[in-house]
């Protein structure tokens, strides 16, 4: 009897170290300066995570991959072989030559009409369940002072289906909060988990890539650049008009073959501070004045294995000003919330049922836990910290155990 348990113990024991992932964690670099590159994508077969502000990254994956591919806007692509799990990789930038977009240089708009068009066969037409890593944060001039971050899943209905059913739900989340008096702010602007749904412009077409709203910008060719070492068309977008509501400037990159979307910049145009502001903010206590400063827009789009084009990165950065009635200054304040895909399947996917579903009026902050668990994201990628972040994190922890 004492050895059957201990080789059920045993059997139990290897069945535990071959059910936990394998890490893969490394640096990403600019070759020329040797400076660290953000937001690149590491991708190993169907994982994929994004480098954070100090071009780190971790990948964990059920078997050690043999290598990884890193891209990113401007560089060439590059297949780093895992010997090792710390891997060092230098990106080389990459220069398109300018002829390569003369074929519609004189006219801009019928480029992205051009693509609009390809949206049917560039991007998934299948109802598909993403696994995400989210992740807001909120800074008191340069301290944070507030940090949330979770785990989500992402449901999107094929391109022809409409959004009625596209949803995100919290599988896994915790929160921190500064406990100094004066550094809970209460004010609620945009983003959130479900930010990656409204903003998914090329699923969306209500938010900028309809004719309506192309027709509200100027549109201007670029100097064209590579995306995972495929030429791109680069369109640059300003305000020609004068609308109730605060248009944007921006880019957008387009494939050179294929005609997709691959990367959309966009930043609120701030000349008229009240249509900024009803732009940004949802909601802010009574006696505080709030004054917009910035509000920057990123989505990234990846090509898969088969060839479709999936929603891979978001990010959103808020800068503002706040003051209270009597106080001589006012108060900086930039809030961030990141979202990136890091596995999807098509695989007997169902809809999100809405009760379990997170509403845009909801705050991602009140829907999770306490930091607590020194090892709560286990197995899952997420958007490695940067230093300065980890730093305030554990500064917080301390401060709230005291």
């Amino acid at each position: 009897m004492k050895r059957g348990a201990l080789l059920i113990v045993a059997l139990l024991m290897a069945m535990t170290i071959m059910a936990q992932k394998t890490a893969v964690s490394g640096t990403v670099v600019d070759a020329s300066t040797g400076q660290p590159v953000m937001g690149a994508s590491v991708t190993a077969g169907d994982v994929s995570v994004v480098t954070n502000a100090d071009g780190y990254f971790t990948l964990k994956s059920e078997q050690q991959p043999e290598a990884v591919v890193v891209t990113h806007v401007g560089y060439r692509s590059r297949r780093v072989a895992v010997t090792g799990s710390q891997l060092t990789v230098r990106l080389d930038p990459t220069v398109v030559q300018l002829h390569e977009v003369l074929v519609m240089a004189d006219n801009p708009l019928e480029l992205v009409r051009a693509a609009i068009r390809q949206i049917p066969q560039n991007y998934s037409r299948t109802a598909e369940l993403s696994g995400c890593f989210y992740r807001e944060t909120a800074m008191k001039r340069q301290h944070y002072i507030t940090v949330a971050e979770g785990v989500v899943s992402m449901y999107k209905g094929g391109v022809g289906a409409g959004m009625g059913l596209d949803r995100v739900a919290i599988s896994k989340g915790r929160r921190l909060l500064s406990q100094k008096q004066g550094d809970t702010l209460g004010v609620k602007v945009l983003g959130g988990p479900v930010a990656a749904v409204q903003l998914d412009v090329v699923k969306n077409r209500d938010f900028l890539l309809n004719d309506e709203d192309l027709g509200c910008y100027k549109l201007t060719m670029e100097m064209p650049t590579t995306i995972a070492d495929r030429p791109q068309y680069v369109v640059s977008l300003a305000p020609r008009v004068t609308m109730p509501y605060a248009l944007y400037n921006g880019r957008l990159y387009i494939d050179q073959e294929t005609l997709a979307f691959t990367r959309v910049e966009l930043s609120l145009d701030m000349d008229d501070r009240r249509k900024a502001t009803e732009a940004m903010l949802v909601k802010k206590p009574s006696g505080v004045r709030f004054r917009p400063r910035e509000l920057s827009l990123l989505v990234d789009y990846r090509q898969g294995a088969d060839g479709v084009m999936r929603l891979s990165y978001m990010r959103m950065t808020f800068r503002f000003n706040c003051d209270w009635r009597r106080r001589l200054f006012a108060t900086s304040f930039t809030a961030t919330c990141e979202m990136a895909v890091t596995s999807t399947t098509d695989r007997d996917v169902r809809p999100i049922r809405g009760r379990d579903s997170f509403d845009q009026r909801d705050a991602f902050f009140d829907r999770v836990d306490y930091f607590r668990d020194p090892t709560f994201w286990a197995d899952y990628n997420i958007i490695e910290p940067t230093e300065s972040l980890d730093k305030a994190v554990q500064r917080l922890l301390k401060k709230n155990q005291n």
